[in-house]
């Protein structure tokens, strides 16, 4: 059917095809989609061109691309220096080695495509695997001879969409996030830009406030260095958080049966059923035990950042009026993310998120008034050292601990475990 189709002999829509793979109906895109397929059932090799989704993700974001003014850009460098100055005031963690960038929304999706698709790549080779897996097994066994040959083209052209989703995902997330470390995790290349603003998203995430623009310019100024500053102070997080991630998207399988029911029920004229399993999730089959502790994991770490990031850029933002304000909307949007996150959790079978946000910003507060600025950032030394969901649940325990107090006992307990220790036999006599 796609030989056909592509060689203009199917009665399918192009711009059907391009709604079954979950992109708009655009008649540049659907002919640039055309033109991929058409290269990905020649191409002789075997893999996924990751290209695709940087050039789909650079145009999808650069559609609505507005220039700064030089007046804006000037105010976003002002506040990104104003932003040092108060951290410095917050933490002892060095500033940057190399300068904050104001990106373009093009420019954030070009950046960070490398870290998405370094996480969908396990997830879209298992799905190239299941469309070969479902071809061996469903065709009749005078088709042998060629199944090497369908099975490279169905990997080629299934790998082509899935990374033109990607892209399209990226894409619109270039359109919402305002800052490199804005969706929690290290998108930036930590050498060449450990830090950036977009500032047309910047502007339009407070423009749904009531609150003056230069306050809110300075407050995300201050979060995306702090987030910056903590992955360069801490070298390891950085690997340690990507290669949790990657563990766990390895573990993903494909449910072939939904592909099996796609197959046999599949009406060209009707592609809504392939756009729904491609983009719902349908395709990834419930977490197994092993999942869901390593998700647990991942949660927490994510929690830990986050939470450490909200604590010293409060620290650091006495001075706005407004930064309580912004720092609930803050808090808010990444509890429950958007459109563009939900799509790429429903793509890849993994949600960002960290649960536990609010707890583990108390934690760090507490760790931070009982044992200062330093004793919390220096928790961040070693993964060994930094805390754990027993710490998120019981801070006053982690206080203790790296206070080197204990909780005071009660004279009756210590009493009464003094008789328990006694061991010369000289025990009050019952009379």
């Amino acid at each position: 059917m796609l030989r056909d189709f592509l060689a203009g002999g199917s009665g399918l829509d192009p711009e059907q095809l391009a709604n079954a793979a979950g992109l708009p109906a655009d008649p540049q895109l659907v002919q640039r989609l055309i033109g991929q397929l058409q290269q990905a059932l020649q191409n002789s090799g075997d893999g996924i061109n990751w290209s695709l989704a940087q050039q789909q993700a650079t145009m999808r974001a650069g559609h609505s691309a507005v220039t700064s003014t030089p007046a804006e850009v000037a105010a976003l460098e002002q506040a990104l220096h104003v932003a040092g100055l108060w951290l410095d005031e917050a933490t002892d963690i060095t500033g940057l080695s190399t300068a904050p960038a104001l990106l373009t929304r093009a420019g954030w999706a070009e950046a960070t495509m490398p870290v998405w698709t370094q996480l969908a790549e396990p997830v879209a080779t298992s799905i190239a695997a299941a469309l070969t897996r479902v071809i061996e097994e469903q065709a009749p066994a005078e088709l042998s001879g060629i199944l090497g040959d369908a099975g490279r083209v169905m990997r080629n052209v299934g790998g082509t969409l899935f990374a033109m989703q990607l892209g399209h995902v990226v894409g619109q997330l270039a359109q919402d996030v305002v800052s490199g470390g804005d969706i929690g995790i290290p998108l930036l290349d930590g050498e060449t830009r450990q830090a950036a603003l977009v500032p047309q998203n910047v502007d339009a995430f407070a423009s749904g406030l009531e609150i003056p623009l230069d306050e809110v310019r300075l407050y995300l100024a201050v979060r995306e260095l702090a987030h910056a500053r903590l992955f360069r102070h801490a070298k390891w997080l950085r690997l340690h958080l990507l290669t949790q991630i990657t563990d766990y998207a390895r573990g993903i399988r494909i449910d072939t049966a939904p592909l099996e029911d796609l197959a046999d029920g599949f009406d060209p004229a009707d592609p809504e059923s392939l756009r729904e399993a491609l983009t719902s999730g349908r395709l990834i089959p419930p977490k197994t035990e092993e999942q869901h502790a390593a998700l647990r994991r991942l949660e927490t770490m994510l929690a830990l950042i986050d939470g450490w990031v909200d604590v010293v850029t409060a620290e650091a933002t006495t001075r706005l009026p407004k930064a309580r304000a912004i720092a609930e909307t803050v808090t808010r949007r990444r509890a429950t993310g958007g459109p563009a996150e939900s799509a790429f959790a429903s793509l890849v079978g993994l949600e960002l998120r960290p649960r536990r946000l609010r707890e583990a910003a108390a934690m760090w507060r507490a760790v931070s008034d009982a044992a200062g600025a330093d004793a919390r950032d220096a928790l961040w030394a070693h993964p060994d050292i930094v805390p754990t969901d027993g710490d998120i649940d019981d801070p006053a325990a982690l206080v203790a601990r790296i206070t080197g107090t204990a909780p005071a006992e009660d004279d009756i307990d210590r009493a009464l475990q003094d008789l328990l220790d006694d061991t010369t036999g000289d025990r009050p006599r019952e009379d």
